[in-house]
């Protein structure tokens, strides 16, 4: 099972967009910014039940996320932007001002 890898996407939500009002340290922002989206089927395969806690790892680090099923292509998980995706990030911006957060090979693990 540890072997499996997924693609992560990462950006920002609509409902992330309608939260920004509300402030980034409310609970329900921190709630979104802290929850990824994969596949029902995928989630299986790894042994993850919904609402469980999972870490993400990168090559330059790990965050926790709480889990949730939806309709993401299999193979992929998504996590809007936020504190806990900067600590999967690394520097290199390739020139835009900031650093690289879509198609990541991850590695996802059941807490």
């Amino acid at each position: 099972m540890a072997d499996k890898r997924f693609i992560l996407n990462s950006s920002r939500s609509s409902k992330q967009g309608t939260l920004i009002n509300v402030g980034k340290e409310s609970e329900e922002y921190i709630e979104l910014t802290n929850s990824m989206i994969m596949g029902a089927d995928d989630m299986a395969s790894i042994g993850l039940a919904e609402g469980q806690l999972a870490i993400v790892r990168t090559e330059f680090g790990e965050a926790q996320f709480k889990c949730q099923s939806g309709k993401e292509p299999e193979g992929m998980i998504f996590i809007p932007y936020g504190p806990p995706t900067c600590k999967l990030m690394g520097g290199d911006t390739g020139g835009t001002g900031m650093p690289m957060s879509k198609g990541w090979e991850v590695e996802v693990i059941p807490v």
